[in-house]
Order: structure tokens, then sequence, then C-alpha cells
């Protein structure tokens, strides 16, 4: 990586959740000897210097005026850094130039991106450019899929240890959850409805699970739509609302990795509720909330939950293994403090940033689990307060 002026660039840190991001980013980090040179970016100066102030950061913090409205800008700021860390969404909204100014300079990138039919989109456009300048874009590098790609990645690295195999079939199941989901991500799904209703095609590719692993189509998946009784869990599992998203970027780690899980690899997720009629009641209850999960209010992007909110909350995820000898399946739990819509993700995207920093990796599109893999599980485990931990 050539040199810059910057490590990172934290892009639209005056809104909600870049202000976490950049209130992490010098909690955590500071001054030290080994910090990252870090910036704050968005499209007014006053506002970055009200939310330096306000999250406590030195006076001399870089502030970086680029409006997503002017291509010129954003391809200067990215020629100033060598990651771009962006939580301005929705991406198909205000995310192509930004794209694009990386995969022409040469520029690392992390967003938060759910959106899998403008991720399709992306790496039609770029995949191949990316791959000549260096540049690697990862989509996806928060609760959205951070917990659920690299989950499986070492759930199937113990199977391997265990087994001597990777394991053909992995459930995601999310046990336990406290906090909200941001408003970033329900104006991604808002933005993605809008879409698909002018362009049918965009449909096809939210119920396609190899949507983003162009050229393979894998075997038929799980739906994961209907509530079911799961005899081994003693558990109801009802739909869980980021399944197609996190899915999508299970399989496209396994292809971009030259399929270690397997060509005929299968993944599903979804909620686990109560044993019994309580149980089945709040499945199908949550099978039915998934018509319009985030009801009537949903949040919007720049609002979010208070800090102790965003401190009491936390997420349970367990990945049960299938053995493909027969026998015991293995059980992988990922744990993590914080809400994870924003306290967690925050962190998530933050760390993809720090290690991005020493990858290398080759450029391209990709995913978390296929850039960053394991070095990205050890940063999340000693600075993010998310565990990875076989079970049983």
């Amino acid at each position: 990586m050539a040199d810059t002026e910057f490590d990172i660039i934290v892009y639209g840190a005056t809104g909600y959740t870049g202000r976490l991001v950049a209130e992490y980013l010098d909690s955590h980090y500071g001054s030290s000897d080994n910090a990252p040179k870090w910036a704050m970016a968005g499209r007014s100066q006053e506002k970055l210097e009200a939310v330096r102030d306000e999250i406590g950061a030195p006076a001399n913090t870089p502030l970086v005026v680029a409006n997503a409205d002017h291509p010129a800008d954003l391809e200067a700021m990215c020629k100033r850094t060598k990651v771009v860390i962006t939580t301005v969404g929705p991406y198909q909204l205000y995310g192509d130039d930004l794209v694009a100014a990386c995969v022409k300079t040469g520029t690392d990138y992390a967003d938060l991106s759910g959106e899998p039919a403008w991720m399709a989109e992306k790496i039609e456009e770029h995949q191949a450019a990316a791959e000549a300048s260096g540049a690697r874009i990862c989509f996806s590098s928060g609760f959205d899929s951070i917990p659920f790609d690299l989950g499986v990645l070492m759930t199937q690295k113990a199977a391997q240890e265990r087994f001597g195999a990777p394991s053909p079939k992995i459930r995601g199941r999310v046990r336990a959850m406290a906090g909200t989901f941001s408003g970033g991500t329900a104006a991604s799904l808002g933005a993605t409805m809008k879409a698909a209703a002018k362009n049918p095609r965009i449909i096809n590719v939210l119920r396609d699970s190899f949507a983003l692993t162009p050229g393979f189509d894998g075997p038929s998946q799980p739906t994961g739509m209907v509530p079911m009784y799961e005899k081994d869990l003693d558990k109801w599992a009802a739909p869980f609302v980021m399944a197609p998203i996190n899915t999508k970027n299970v399989h496209r780690t396994n292809f971009l990795l030259g399929h270690p899980y397997g060509e005929d690899f299968q993944y599903d997720e979804m909620m686990l509720t109560s044993p019994g009629d309580a149980g089945k009641k709040m499945a199908e209850a949550a099978a039915e909330m998934m018509k319009n999960p985030f009801g009537a209010k949903p949040p919007k992007p720049g609002e979010g939950p208070t800090k102790e909110e965003r401190e009491n909350g936390f997420y349970d995820v367990l990945f049960v293994a299938d053995n493909p000898n027969g026998g015991d399946t293995l059980h992988f739990g990922v744990k993590g403090k914080y809400d994870p819509g924003y306290g967690s993700t925050s962190r998530m995207i933050a760390e993809t940033g720090i290690a991005l920093l020493s990858s290398d990796a080759p450029g391209g599109i990709g995913t978390p689990g296929s850039f960053l893999g394991e070095a990205l599980v050890d940063r999340l485990q000693e600075h993010a307060e998310i565990t990875f931990a076989v079970e049983n």
C-alpha cells in the first residue's frame, strides 16, 4: 500500500453511526504509537467540527470535506487515505460514486451494506477493475454480516479439526438479542423494496442464495421462512429478517475462497423462540412480522438509541454444524456485547478498516471473511468484545 496522508478516513462522520465509529477510534486508539492515522469526513466543515467536539476528539483531529454528489471530491478524498470506512447509506442511493472512486484509486473500502441487489450490481461493474487496481471493496462489515460470515468460517474450521472434513450443512440460529436495528438498515430495506417495484429482476436477486456468486449456482437451500420445531434444540425457529443478506455473504465467502466449505454446502438462518405451544405462537408471530419487520414507524437514518441502551444490548448466535460422517453435530457460538445495530456494528466496521491496513489479500469485491478471515476474528475478540467459541 502506498504512503498516504491518512490510514483511515471515516466518511459520514456527522451521521449517527459514523459518529460512533469516530468516537471508537478516538477512545480506543487515541494517539498511541500504533494508532492508525485517521480523519473524519463529511459534507459540512461546521458539522464535522461540532461532532469532533461532541465526542471529545482532539481539536487537531483532521477533517475532510467531501460531498457524495461530487465525484471529484470523493476521488480527491480517496487519494489521501489507504482505507475509507463509509456509513453513508442507503448505498444504492449514495454509494455508487464512492465505490467507483475507491476502485479507480486503489483505495480499500468498508461499508455496512445489506443491499444484495446493489452489491450484485457493483460486483458486475467493478470486480475486474478492483482486482487490477488492488482496491479491496469490503461490503457488509457490521452486524450484517460479520457475526454470521465469520461465525460460519470459524465453525467450519472447528468442523475440519473435529470431523476431518467441512460440514455439509450449517444452521445459524439467533438465540437471543437485545437492541435495535439501525435506521440505515431500515432505510436500505425501504429503498430496496422501492427499487424492486420498478425492476422485478431485483426480486429474483433477493430470492437467490447465490446472487453474489456470479457463474456459480449451488444446491437448493432451506428458505428459513417457515416456522419449524427443531427437535435437537427443543426450540421453535422463526424467520430472521437479516437472513437474506447474511446467507448470500456466507456463500460469497465460500465462493471467493475456492469453496473450502464444499460446492454442495447448505446454510440457513433463523431465530430461536421457546419450546411448546408458546414457542410455536411466537414463531408464527415473527413470521407474520416479516411482512413489515420495522413496524409502522421504522427508525430513521441519523437516529439511534441512547448510550445506556447501546451498552445494555447484546446478541448470541448458535451455529449447528452437521457431521459429514454422521453422528453428533458441532455447536459453535458467537456472542457480542453492545446492541447489534449500533454499538457493536460501529466497533466491527472500525476493526475491519484497521485489519485491511495489514491485509495482503488481493484486490476485488469481497467480504470480511474472504479478505480478512481469522485475522479479523482475532481483532474482534481482542478489541470489540465479541467471542467465537466451540460449545460442545
